[in-house]
């Protein structure tokens, strides 16, 4: 789809999908390849969603704790697409120890091989265009409406697959969504991430192998010498005694994309709610003022930033958790914890919880049991009262706890292809997605690369 110059105020698609961060691109790929007439659409003027915009950076994890890798398919053919143009490395250990591995990855980069890929699936793109109305007759959406800086435009759909983040289309379409921990409907705090650049990494380095117990307990210290440092946590002297009013308890960056650039994920913005303009607006300013905070104490106190600076900051503040829908299935901790698998899995993640708490400093870690793999069934994908709604990424349904680990991007792309194939293949056999023959979409997923 190319502008003509004319505004064109009605599309009509096959499959639409709304959100064009990692779960989204996926989605919009696997219904592009399954030849349904695809329409991906974005509200920045990029995709990439919170990997892009928010700069959400490793990508964790495609493996288990063990270092089984359980997420292929498109995320996979991603990972080496970006390594053959110099945009990842791959997957390296995880030298912060809470996983196995991390994917580095260049954000430009992938922008770029995100929109390649799409065309190549034949998927047309629109951005810069926000939903703001869901057209609902009987029990399914049969239009939205999209506002752009040259009017107003009418897309019509047969099936729509939301990977929004924040169940935007689910909600407006009157899904029922949940948000919160169950108890007050409080979230996940929200955190302005940034970049500086001229930071010492071997000096990190040095100074972890020097005094170990200022890191994190699973810190690979004995194994450094050997590995490529690709992420911190600890400096916990440094931060307990800094007094930076940031309500955290320790220091956490990642390294790269460039040899003498981190990744900082430092800010803790809590008590707003993510899809409220004016708590955003508060949180935008707030996340802001901490990362100059922030930038401030690590060039101050912690060894190998004395000649850093700050090189990019979040084009918006990273959401971790909004809303959610309650879908036909709501994966639960217990369900993590234990390593659950089902008939209907459609995707496996590695990720353990990883919760951050929405009052306090802390954050709740559990690892995964049995095989240190857990299963996503297809109902955490399907809403409730929608026909023709299919959701994929960080608004599945789960509860807040078990949100902690489906949110993070790998997992979002395995959902998200698993929703794009599943809206595709409904259309192809003409039934509902709920009532879709769950042997015959795995065995589609699979036969695209999906570990199941």
């Amino acid at each position: 789809m190319k502008g003509s110059g004319v505004l064109k105020e009605k599309l009509e698609y096959d499959v639409v999908v709304v959100g064009g961060g990692p779960a989204g691109i996926n989605a919009a790929i696997a219904s592009g390849r399954m030849g349904a007439k695809t329409l991906l659409i974005e509200r920045y003027g990029f995709l990439g969603g919170m990997s892009t915009v928010a700069l959400v950076y490793p990508w964790m994890t495609f493996h288990t704790s063990s270092g089984k890798q359980v997420i292929k398919g498109i995320a996979q053919e991603i990972v080496e697409r970006l390594m053959a143009c110099g945009g990842s490395p791959g997957h390296l250990r995880d030298t912060v120890g809470f996983t196995n591995t991390v994917t580095p990855y260049h954000p430009e980069k992938y922008k770029i091989l995100a929109l390649e890929m799409l065309e190549e699936a034949k998927v047309d793109v629109l951005v810069h265009s926000f939903v703001d109305k869901v057209e609902v007759e009987g029990n399914s959406i049969t239009s939205i409406h999209l506002t752009t800086k040259s009017g107003s435009i009418h897309v019509t759909g047969k099936s729509f697959v939301d990977t929004s983040g924040d169940a935007d289309i689910a909600y407006l379409s009157g899904a029922p969504c949940l948000k919160g921990r169950e108890s007050d409907h409080k979230t996940q705090p929200m955190t302005m991430k940034f970049r500086m650049r001229g930071v010492d990494l071997n000096k990190v380095k040095q100074v972890m192998k020097e005094n170990p117990s200022n890191f994190y307990k699973k810190t690979p210290i004995n194994e450094l010498d050997e590995l490529p440092l690709t992420g911190v946590q600890g400096f916990y002297k440094e931060w307990n005694e800094s007094g930076v009013p940031i309500n955290r308890d320790q220091v956490l960056f990642f390294a790269g994309p460039e040899e003498d650039e981190v990744l900082v994920n430092c800010t803790r913005v809590q008590g707003l709610d993510g899809t409220n303009v004016f708590d955003l607006t508060e949180g935008e300013k707030e996340g802001r003022k901490q990362v100059l905070m922030m930038a401030d104490f690590l060039k101050e106190k912690v060894p190998g930033f004395e000649k850093a600076s700050i090189s990019a900051v979040g084009t918006q503040i990273g959401i971790r958790e909004t809303r959610r829908i309650d879908g036909q299935y709501s994966l639960t901790i217990e369900d993590v914890i234990a390593g659950r698998k089902y008939e209907d899995t459609i995707a496996l993640s590695g990720y353990p919880v990883d919760i951050h708490d929405p009052t306090g400093k802390g954050v709740q870690a559990n690892d995964i049991q049995g095989d240190g793999s857990y299963g996503i069934p297809y109902r955490c994908l399907v809403p409730k009262g929608i026909n023709n709604l299919l959701v994929g990424g960080r608004c599945i349904s789960t509860t807040h706890e078990a949100l902690a680990t489906t949110r993070l991007s790998p997992s979002c792309m395995a959902t998200g292809q698993a929703a794009g194939t599943a809206a595709a293949l409904s259309l192809k056999e003409r039934v509902h997605p709920k009532d879709l023959n769950i042997s015959l979409l795995r065995a589609r997923l699979r036969e695209n690369g999906v570990v199941l």
